[in-house]
């Protein structure tokens, strides 16, 4: 059985920079417990549960509320970013904030923000309402937004079509789908719309890649967190090449069985998975042929 892997396969800028931002502030630790302080992080830093089982058992508490945030607590801003009422919030707390936001999310953050200033109209936002990378950039519009996950959903928005609008994305949404949504934009609205580009180059790369991979092999194997809607992206732009697809955590979780007569297996993995995890997956793989 051949292994073909994505060059592309594993962290992205992101997730390095906040993970690098983790270790460097884990050495003050000490002295914050000297002082009744905590390192902790305002919910999962990347979309990866076996990462944060590691980090929780270094130490890092990982909060989902602000308020639970105590002065002095040094608190990480996890890659996704936060809404701004939640930094508010832990400013009031007199917390002392690590801000680990990738910079493609905040430069969304920040051309969402330019725009409401400017008073260019309501925000599409083309993301999963529930993600928190949605949840911060909606904030930088003040909450004046229509969020949706797809194009059966943006043709139920009840849009004016002289109303005032501008358009951005998540940043690892589907770069296919979202050239779908601004030409059903520019249909059903009379006047143009100005377009953010906030989708990162690297989450272009790791699509391409695995829609080009998927065409060439028999079986493709994406591995990430179950959480992770990169990753999730990733496994369905290989199904939309009619491929099976398996999507794991870890070597452990491979179904065997699906892997017999496949004489080509593609391997990629989402922008929250470590190399040791890919390479455990490999590894197991090349060891079933």
């Amino acid at each position: 059985m051949k292994i073909l892997r994505a060059k592309t396969a594993g962290f992205c800028m992101g997730v390095s920079l906040a993970l690098h931002r983790l270790e460097q502030a884990m050495a003050s630790m000490p002295e914050l417990t000297r002082r009744g302080q905590r390192l902790l992080t305002l919910g999962p830093v990347i979309h990866n549960p076996r990462v944060i089982k590691e980090y929780e058992a270094r130490g890092v508490l990982c909060i989902d509320d602000p308020g639970q945030a105590r002065r002095g607590d040094h608190v990480l801003i996890r890659a996704h970013g936060i809404p701004r009422h939640v930094e508010e919030e832990l400013i009031r707390r007199e917390a002392v904030i690590l801000d680990a936001t990738c910079p493609r999310v905040k430069a969304a953050q920040l051309a969402i923000e330019k725009q409401r200033k400017e008073g260019l109209g309501t925000l599409l936002l083309f993301g999963e309402a529930d993600h928190p990378e949605v949840r911060g950039l909606v904030s930088y519009a003040d909450g004046d937004a229509l969020v949706f996950g797809d194009i059966d959903a943006l043709e139920a928005l009840a849009l004016n079509e002289k109303g005032a609008y501008y358009l951005a994305s998540q940043t690892t949404q589907d770069i296919e789908a979202f050239a779908q949504v601004k030409d059903m934009l520019h249909q059903k609205l009379k006047s143009p719309v100005p377009i953010l580009e906030t989708i990162c180059g690297a989450t272009r790369k790791r699509q391409l890649e695995a829609y080009r991979l998927a065409g060439k092999v028999d079986i493709m194997v994406v591995v990430g967190g179950l959480n992770s809607g990169n990753t999730r992206r990733l496994a369905d732009i290989a199904r939309s090449q009619g491929v099976p697809v398996v999507q794991v955590e870890s070597a452990a979780e491979l179904p065997r069985a699906m892997f017999q007569g496949k004489e080509r297996v593609g391997l990629t993995a989402g922008a929250s998975t470590p190399a040791d995890h890919i390479r455990g997956v490999h590894e197991a793989l090349a060891g079933m042929g």
